[in-house]
């Protein structure tokens, strides 16, 4: 009988290298590098258990689900956010959520995501922190603080989103084009407001706008406390 190749004899599991011991962090780091290389649809607990070799379903000892995963593949990008900023709050405020925003623009489909699926790790967390910490400083009660929050994030979010489709700047010069010229053709009898601020309506550049946005939401939220003391202050409660 002829004697087994190398190639051929069965191979012991103890010659085998050991794997990797399972971890959250690798899953995360998994998901990281399918999401760079492949996009956010093929982050998934089946296509990662391929990449770690190992069984799906010993994923979920780690992770909940595919949309935990990607909440948590979006708190490890935001490790890029900086949290020490410099200037006033309000402007340690609004660079924090572009910085923020610029992590969500950078990948819009995790932007999308982020609309219905807020990120639960350690890097959210701590901007979250920040965010409230820095309302307080402010002025804010700690209601329109806590309620504050959403909203905040909220608008970089949707504004990734936004801008999450990508146009090459030939067509977007186009878009605002027609735009300009269905508002010069509009009836100002039918459209008087419309006819009238055609020219604010498409002023001003994206950065001027969100910052301008913030400011309303910051403004509102310390009218809203000062309107909050005024009443508590009428009912005498502390």
């Amino acid at each position: 009988m002829a004697s087994e190749t190398a190639a051929t004899r069965p191979r012991s599991r103890r010659e085998r290298p050991a794997k990797p011991a399972l971890t959250r962090q690798g899953i995360i780091n998994a998901g990281l590098e399918i999401l760079s290389e492949e996009g956010l649809s093929k982050v998934t607990m089946r296509r990662i258990a391929g990449v770690l070799d190992t069984g799906h379903a010993s994923l979920y000892v780690y992770v909940r689900d595919t949309e935990d995963l990607h909440a948590q593949i979006l708190d490890a990008m935001l490790s890029a956010v900086p949290l020490d900023g410099t200037g006033s709050w309000r402007k340690r405020l609004k660079d924090l959520l572009a910085q923020y925003g610029e992590v969500l623009r950078n990948h819009p489909e995790l932007a999308r995501m982020a609309l219905s699926t807020q990120p639960n790790g350690p890097h959210f967390t701590a901007i979250v922190e920040l965010v409230l910490a820095l309302l307080k400083e402010g002025g804010a009660d700690d209601h329109s603080a806590a309620w504050g929050v959403d909203i905040l994030l909220m608008l970089p979010t949707a504004m990734a989103v936004e801008h999450s489709v990508e146009v090459s700047p030939k067509r977007e010069a186009e878009r605002l084009s027609d735009m300009a010229d269905r508002i010069q053709i509009a009836d100002p009898q039918q459209y008087p407001n419309l006819a009238r601020l055609g020219g604010e309506l498409l002023s001003g550049d994206g950065p001027a706008r969100s910052s301008w946005a913030l400011d309303v939401v910051l403004d509102g939220i310390l009218v809203r406390t000062a309107a909050n003391r005024a009443q508590q202050a009428d009912e005498g409660t502390p």
